[in-house]
Parts: structure tokens; C-alpha cells; sequence
């Protein structure tokens, strides 16, 4: 079903310089727009995160810009979802959740009428988020509003069916949480064998049965695609391994080097430049946290600048090569000491190619300038990949674990890697020690207007403290005065990106980093433009914000409806 788009129903904010949140009036307005996004493939369009009220749509701005990208979604023609069409997955649920008989309370109606009237329902996966798997599904049955619980859960069990505000869920793995369970299933949310992963993608209807009586399943229109298409790709898939035990197998004959960690540092990680493309199955990018130097060292040992390497976090990482190789490292400054077989030591130059031969053992000494370093080796480190990426996503828990002590890591065949060696050295940048003061460039919005002018003055003129309480999801940052809100409460879940400042109710700002969950429900004030930078910040280091100049930014205004 089509019709004319409500263009004075939507309002435009700036998200960051390749990103444009589109709000709309309510929730079925918002799904409607994500379908018509989806169908009109428009230009430039690289991602779209559906949330509650909003979709935040991920562009390149060498291909478009917000301003064209706004004008574009006023002229989209609305299109709806056909329950005929759409993906139909029944769910077996056994209710006999802890919160079931309250949940009854909260309604005014009987436990037997909540169960009845939740299997009856018709529910529509609306956006995924919090965890990969993780779907909101939206009900066409008005008794469903149930208020959060007034105290989260520190553990809610995998496979928990629970209700929150309009909402249904599922949870894909034992998490935190403060939903209402009202029962529980066996269906596997998230398995990387399926195709696709998620049981619950946008779009796709969902309905709820007695466990006693039914079991998952697909609907037969989609099931007979998916059924074809899961053969192509567990076929694919097997093939797939085949091949890569096959090639490991010659790759141990052809390309003996390895590395075996002795010690691993403060955190030791797997990275490459992410999984982006997943956005609707609750899955974020992740990638190398300073994508500057995981590629800089890649072209430096030439790689490409998609193979994986080490993300080393305050150093005191120390590695064992068996075989001959290059390797380079970059990022934050501290010491690197190769110390060969025969006791012989050399200090290799951050952002320099340097030779590796068997028996040396390489130390990165702690970070001095900046927080992490990467080690790229020619050929790239090889481990099992997940949704197509080596990337450690320590939120989600997707990718490889962090690297412990004892691990040994193999590395691709050097004779594959694409390019030459660089002999030319990196260009460094300048990273600052703890009580250093840096100055970063933002992008107000998207809800610089849930704040004060005074609020956004403290933000720009205030300087701001990197805390101890930092990590891959986010930088939390310390200021002598919070920000000031104009307005209270939490938002309906919406997009964030990577380098978004959220703001809690304590009013001191949480810098995003590559980990950071896809929606939150804190408003986001503006978004850091230089993230590489914003990933060597230690705790300590001191902050400055100022706005770029709006001459060189072509973004839609703020709260332009």
C-alpha cells in the first residue's frame, strides 16, 4: 500500500557530517519510512538505523549531501509493509515469567487474558538494537504499554520474552535488563550459521504460540526462499571452509610465521575496519578503533587496508615470531624493542616497515603519547571471521576474544598480500599525554535542543576531563559543570554513531567510541569529526570543543522540518 508522503510530518537534524537522523510523527509512520527508504535505494545511502521515532540514515558525502538527502526523503512516495509479503516467524512461548501476574496488574486484566491477547496479536519487528538478535517488535493490540521495571534485572536468561512500553522482545543472550518477563522460549535469536543471523530483522511479522503446542517457523512463503537460500549458503558456507582449511593447510606449508603472545597487555585485540552493513540486525561496525593507523600500518607492510592486525591498548604487549617477516607498527608513541634469537636488540621506529625473523620477540612498551597501537604483519593476522570481519567487538561479544597470554595467532601467506612494502614512513601525528590539553571539532545535534544556551556554551567553553571509566564503548568525560538540560526524560531509542557525545541525567557527556550500542533513549548533543583522534584520548587528558565552521559543512539544519 502506497500514498503520499506526510513531508510536513518529518523533521531533519544533523547527526554527524555523514549522518542525518529523519524524525517522525510516531512509530508506524517511522516503519513506514524505513520501508520507503529501503525500496527507493536512494544515492549515496550506505546504512539505515530504524529506531522508535526516528531512522538514522549513514550517507557518503562524497556522493551526497544531508541538505539533497532531506529533499530526496520529502519527495519519497510512502511505502507500507504487506503482511502478505513479508517475512512470518511463529514463536513457541512457555509463560511462566516473574513479572507475568504484575504485568496483569499494570493492564487491569487477568494473566490468562495477557497471554491470550499477546499470542493473538500481530507483531512487527520495528528496529533491532541493545544486542545482536535483539528485535523491538511492535503489536497492533492497544492494551500493550507496560512501564519498565522500576529496578533492572542484573541478569535476565537467554530466550526471556519480555514487554517494555509498546514493545516485545526476546532476549538472544543472558544480558542485564529492565523489561517485564512474562515467559520464556527455546528459539535461537542469533546463530552465525543461519542465514541471516537474526531471527528478527526489520520488517519481519512475528507471532507468539503456546509451547506446548508449536514449534519455530518460518511462514511458508519465506520459508521455501529461505530454505533454497539457507541450502546456497550452508552449501556456500561448507565450500567456503573447504576451501579456507584447505588454504590454511597450504598456508602453514608456504607461510610459517606466527606469533605467540607471552604477554598481552593491559588488552590485546583482533581488528579490521569492521562489519559495517548490519545495522538492522542489532549489529554495530566495530572495526579498529584509530582506522588512521590500522590502515597506515597496513599500506606500510603492503597489505591491504582491510587485513587484520593487532589493536594494542597501553602497551606492554609482548610477542614471539616463529618464520620470517615485515611488520610495522603505528599509532600511540611508547618504545618497540625487537630482541633477536641471539640477543641482539633493535628499536624499529614507530610508523616504519621493519624486518622479523625467527625467534625475535617483539615489546610494545606502555603508550606514552596516545592510548593504542597497531601491529600490522605482512600477509595480516588470520582468524576466524565473523559476519565477514577479524573485528573484536568487545560489546557485542561478536569476533575474536581479546588475545590472552600462551595464544599463538597465524598470519596469511606474505605471497598474498597485494602491494609492496612501503619504504616510506608514516606520517605521525601529534597524540596528547594525560593533563595535555586537545581540541576536537564537533557537529551540534542531533538534540543540541534538549539543552540549554547555556548548556551548549558549557559544552564549547568548558574544559573536559578523559576519566578512568573509558574503554571501546565510550569515553566518559568530566566537566566542573554538567551540562544543562532544557529538557527532561529519555528519548524513544534512537540511532548513535561513533563519536556521538550522549548525555546521561548527570549531565557529563559520554564520548562513543567503536563499540558504542547502535540506539539509546540519552540525547546526544553533538558528534565528535575526528573519531581517530577521539580513540588515542588516556584518561587524564584534557578536552576542548569547538563547532566547525557551518561555511565548509552542507548538513540539513537542525530541527529543519
Amino acid at each position: 500500500m502506497t500514498d503520499t508522503p506526510q513531508a510536513d510530518s518529518l523533521t531533519f537534524h544533523t547527526a554527524s557530517r555523514r549522518h542525518l537522523l529523519v524524525e517522525c510523527a510516531d512509530l508506524a509512520a517511522t516503519m513506514a519510512l524505513h520501508h520507503s527508504l529501503e525500496a527507493a535505494d536512494l544515492p549515496g545511502v550506505n546504512e539505515l538505523i530504524p529506531a522508535a521515532r526516528t531512522v538514522l540514515i549513514d550517507f557518503d558525502p562524497v556522493r551526497t549531501q544531508a541538505s539533497a538527502l532531506a529533499e530526496a526523503v520529502r519527495g519519497l512516495t510512502r511505502t507500507e509493509s504487506s503482511t502478505e509479503e513479508a517475512r512470518q516467524v511463529s514463536i513457541p512461548v512457555t509463560y511462566d515469567g516473574e513479572d507475568l501476574a504484575e504485568v496483569a496488574d499494570l493492564l487491569s486484566v487477568s494473566p490468562a487474558e495477557v497471554i491470550n491477547r499477546h499470542q493473538a496479536a500481530t507483531w512487527e519487528v520495528a528496529f533491532a538494537g541493545f544486542a545482536p538478535g535483539f528485535g523491538y517488535l511492535a503489536g497492533d493490540d492497544e492494551l500493550f504499554d507496560v512501564p519498565r521495571r522500576s529496578s533492572p534485572r542484573t541478569r535476565v536468561p537467554v530466550g526471556a520474552v519480555a514487554l517494555a512500553g509498546e514493545f516485545t522482545g526476546v532476549y538472544p543472550r543472558s544480558s542485564p535488563g529492565g523489561w517485564q518477563l512474562i515467559g520464556r522460549t527455546d528459539a535461537t535469536l542469533w546463530d552465525l550459521d543461519r542465514e541471516p543471523p537474526a531471527l528478527f530483522v526489520p520488517g519481519t511479522i512475528v507471532t507468539f504460540t503456546d509451547a506446548g503446542r508449536e514449534t519455530v517457523a518460518v511462514g511458508a512463503a519465506a520459508e521455501a526462499n529461505e530454505s533454497d537460500a539457507g541450502a546456497s549458503s550452508d552449501a556456500a558456507a561448507e565450500g567456503g571452509n573447504a576451501h579456507d582449511d584447505d588454504a590454511s593447510t597450504a598456508s602453514a606449508s608456504t607461510a610459517p610465521l606466527r606469533l605467540e603472545v607471552l604477554r598481552p597487555g593491559l588488552q590485546l585485540l583482533v581488528q579490521d575496519l569492521g562489519r559495517p552493513g548490519f545495522a538492522s540486525m542489532g549489529v554495530s561496525g566495530a572495526g579498529a578503533a584509530d582506522r588512521t593507523a590500522l590502515t597506515s600500518a597496513n599500506r606500510l607492510v603492503g597489505n591491504a587496508e582491510t587485513a587484520a592486525g593487532l589493536e594494542s591498548f597501553g602497551g606492554g604487549a609482548l610477542l614471539r615470531f616463529t618464520g620470517d617477516g615485515v611488520a610495522a607498527v603505528t599509532g600511540a608513541e611508547g618504545t618497540i624493542t625487537v630482541t633477536a634469537a641471539d640477543g641482539t636488540v633493535l628499536t624499529p621506529r614507530l610508523g616504519e616497515a621493519f624486518a622479523i625473523a625467527d625467534g625475535d620477540e617483539l615489546e610494545l612498551g606502555p603508550a606514552e603519547r596516545g592510548t593504542r597501537r597497531y601491529l600490522a604483519v605482512r600477509g595480516g593476522i588470520d582468524v576466524e571471521t565473523a559476519l565477514g570481519s577479524a573485528s573484536a567487538d568487545t560489546l557485542a561479544g561478536l569476533g575474536p576474544a581479546a588475545v590472552d597470554k600462551g595464544a599463538t595467532l597465524a598470519v596469511h601467506d606474505p605471497h598474498t598480500a597485494p602491494h609492496l612494502v612501503d619504504p616510506v614512513p608514516a606520517t605521525l601525528r601529534e597524540l596528547p599525554q594525560p593533563g595535555e590539553t586537545v581540541t576536537l571539532s564537533v557537529t551540534l545535534g542531533p538534540r543540541e535542543d534538549w539543552f540549554t544556551a547555556a548548556g551548549i556554551d558549557t559544552l564549547l567553553s568548558q574544559e573536559w576531563t578523559v576519566t578512568h571509566e573509558s574503554d571501546r564503548v565510550g569515553l566518559r568525560l568530566n566537566g566542573d559543570v554538567p551540562l544543562e538540560r532544557a529538557r527532561t526524560g529519555e528519548l524513544p531509542s534512537e540511532g548513535a554513531v561513533t563519536g556521538a557525545l550522549q548525555v546521561p541525567p548527570n549531565g557529563q557527556p559520554v564520548l562513543f567510541g567503536p563499540d558504542h550500542p547502535l540506539t539509546g533513549g540519552y540525547p546526544i548533543i553533538a558528534s565528535v569529526d575526528d573519531t581517530d583522534i577521539a580513540a588515542q584520548l588516556a584518561p587524564g587528558v584534557k578536552l576542548r570543543f569547538t563547532t566547525a565552521d557551518p561555511a565548509h559543512n552542507d548538513q540539513a539544519p537542525a530541527n529543519e522540518s
